[in-house]
């Protein structure tokens, strides 16, 4: 970007920050998540910090917070509730070191780590040991007077008593500080009691607990089984280190972060970071993250502030499931089905943890439904392992340099005419020839789910189609170590390897081979469900739609598919080629009926298996792993956070197993 247009963006970026912030911070309300209101200022931070002339007072890096609402009494801050800066990769914290260093080299590099629980942030101040007045944030130095609120919650100390040990390093007025959250157990079930009321659920835990403390009726927060975790204290004391703070508030008798604990490296903060990822789905509450501080108090108190924070702490958040990018171009992807998908090309961003270039559009619907345009600024989600897409478009970062695109009426491969079946939002190119819709067919043909060719990726996949040596699935096991050799950059030990990977490949199991055919709505479960019913290849040549019909969670679509692909010639033919190649296909072994005739729905994190694991333990005891709850379904298995399959499952009626009932029923336990 020029200049000028680093300027524009500056401003734009600074407008709608600030729309954001204030519907956050001071409404309690949200439009877009934290994790995109978190990549939109750090793209501010890092333009600032390119061209620092552009950095203004009224810059949301250089605020706390948004106003205090007018509902409350103001509480002006003895000292201000400073924010504290992201950081999002271990390379950020060792620049953030070597800046400690540069400002102080006799740093020894000792530092606190805790959880940065998603939370309300409070101010609570003790007079003679008396809890006398508790206040929000606010704008960091003027907050709300939430005092009467904030005594309903009962890991809130009243009043609070000195030891001798403490009385020592604390004397005069003590103010507390730390965060009020409400636990995923709680907020699951209040929304719980709203949705049988047919009231609108709350958005989420944090949230909620804002607008419980900022409710007028001090009855609201008590009743919301709210909870307090203290993190500092603010006291002008002898108190050497910032561990020890964590002792004299536990010592009050606050909850404080038992996880926490001195880090000497590095290193140790990376391991430390790491572990709490790990833990974060089993704590009944919601981070996001973990707070670094300098442990010497002396040194955090001599470096000061820079902007809105202190130059001794640092918060080292968890890769984002959503950031902000802009869309430089939308390309069309045929599939193996034949189903055209418009794909936006992306400026790089790093969301959970990979660097993301592309995001889909699933249909021309969904592209229509957003507004999109090319040159348009968008946030991105990336949910596990679900393919990234664009789910917002910010409009009101517009240029006007956007370009809209127009969706094609041919194949952008083979030309043909893109058709729209009645009753579908994607349209597909039916001309079976298609060279994408031969390539997308191999790739999932050889992939770990089908037959798990190592080493035989799209890259070689396409060399090999170039050279017109693999055309079909059996061209694949008729492959020759002369044919790959003569491949460029494909060394021989490479080649060795590839031959290998095919020979194992050979012996298959009935449910992994049905999977590999690509076959239109058959999944890996519906595989499997047609491996154990009809025991080999031979049943499924013979089934009529009723047949598959009659296979519990098999619909009339997949019926007819599974009848148009077995009737056709030519996938007969291929069937016949791909078995002469001498591939063995196993037969599922016989099931033990434990749990014949019984339908089971999963939801939520199990400790003990993946859920992938539980499901195939079912199916293998003769029982029915499905996707949806109905009043057919015989069990629902609830690991930790459920999602609304639980919620649904009790309106039904439908029996509930937590992890343990469940190992019972499945003979583990």
């Amino acid at each position: 970007m020029s200049k000028i247009e680093v300027e524009k963006r500056i401003e734009k970026l600074k407008e709608v920050i600030g729309y954001h912030r204030y519907l956050y911070h001071v409404l309690d309300k949200q439009e877009i998540s934290e994790a995109a209101l978190d990549s939109l200022k750090h793209e501010l931070f890092l333009l600032e910090q390119e061209y620092p002339e552009f950095i203004t007072d009224d810059s949301p890096t250089q605020r706390v917070g948004g106003e205090p609402l007018e509902k409350f009494s103001k509480v002006e801050h003895t000292h201000s509730m400073l924010s504290i800066e992201d950081v999002f990769s271990l390379e950020e914290v060792e620049k953030w070191e070597d800046y400690l260093l540069r400002l102080d080299p006799s740093f020894n590099k000792e530092y606190f780590c805790e959880l940065k629980i998603d939370g309300f942030a409070i101010s609570l101040i003790y007079v003679d040991g008396i809890l006398k007045q508790a206040s929000t944030r606010g704008n960091g130095k003027v907050g709300e007077d939430v005092t009467n609120n904030v005594k309903g919650i009962e890991s809130i100390p009243l009043n609070i008593s000195f030891d001798k040990k403490n009385k020592d390093l604390i004397s005069g007025i003590v103010e507390v500080r730390g965060e009020i959250y409400m636990s995923k157990k709680v907020f699951n079930k209040i929304n719980e009691e709203k949705k049988k009321k047919g009231e609108e659920l709350y958005a989420n835990p944090r949230n909620t607990a804002a607008g419980s403390i900022r409710n007028l009726d001090p009855k609201v927060a008590a009743s919301r089984s709210l909870e307090f975790l203290a993190y500092d204290l603010v006291v002008d004391s002898k108190i050497k280190k910032h561990s020890e703070k964590h002792q004299i508030l536990a010592s009050f008798g606050f909850k404080t972060d038992k996880l926490a604990g001195v880090c000497n490296s590095i290193s140790e903060i990376d391991s430390f970071w790491k572990g709490i990822y790990e833990k974060r789905e089993k704590l009944p509450f919601l981070i996001d993250g973990i707070v670094i501080n300098i442990n010497d108090n002396e040194l955090f108190k001599s470096l000061g502030i820079a902007g809105k924070s202190p130059r001794g702490v640092r918060a080292f958040k968890f890769a984002a499931e959503q950031g902000t990018t802009i869309v430089k171009g939308i390309t069309l992807q045929v599939g193996r089905t034949g189903a055209v998908t418009p794909v936006a090309e992306l400026e790089p961003l790093q969301i959970a943890g990979a660097i993301i270039s592309r995001a889909t559009l699933h249909n021309k619907d969904e592209m229509n439904k957003l507004g999109l345009m090319i040159g348009d600024t968008v946030i991105v989600e990336r949910a596990g392992d679900v393919i990234p897409a664009i789910i917002k478009v910010l409009k009101e970062l517009r240029t006007g340099k956007e370009k809209k695109f127009v969706f094609p009426k041919n194949c952008p491969i083979c030309n043909s005419e893109l058709i729209r079946p009645d009753g579908e939002v994607v349209f597909r190119c039916l001309n079976k020839n298609c060279r994408a819709v031969h390539k997308e067919s191999l790739y999932h043909f050889v992939s770990k789910k089908g037959f798990n060719i190592d080493g035989l990726g799209s890259k070689i996949i396409d060399k090999l189609m170039d050279e017109g040596l693999v055309s079909s699935f059996s061209d694949i096991f008729k492959l020759k170590e002369g044919d790959l050799i003569i491949l460029e950059r494909f060394a021989e030990k490479s080649v060795k390897n590839l031959m290998e990977s095919i020979i194992l490949s050979k012996e298959i199991s009935l449910g992994r081979f049905i999977f590999s055919l690509g076959i239109r709505f058959v999944g890996e479960e519906t595989a499997n469900d047609l491996a154990y019913h009809f025991k080999g290849l031979e049943g499924l040549k013979k089934a009529s739609i009723e047949d598959f019909e009659d296979i519990p969670d098999v619909g009339i679509r997949t019926s007819e598919s599974l009848y148009s692909w077995f009737s056709n010639k030519d996938n007969l033919k291929e069937l016949d080629n791909l078995l002469s190649t001498g591939i063995r296909v196993i037969p599922p072994e016989k099931k033990k009926d434990v749990l014949a005739g019984k339908s089971f729905v999963i939801t939520g994190t199990l400790i003990s298996f993946s859920r992938n694991e539980a499901e195939k333990l079912i199916r293998d005891l003769g029982g029915n792993p499905v996707g949806s709850v109905s009043k057919k379904t015989s069990y629902i298995v609830v690991g930790d956070s459920p999602g609304s399959k639980y919620m649904k499952g009790k309106e039904l009626g439908v029996k509930i197993l937590n992890e343990n009932e469940f190992l019972k029923i499945i003979g583990k336990k």
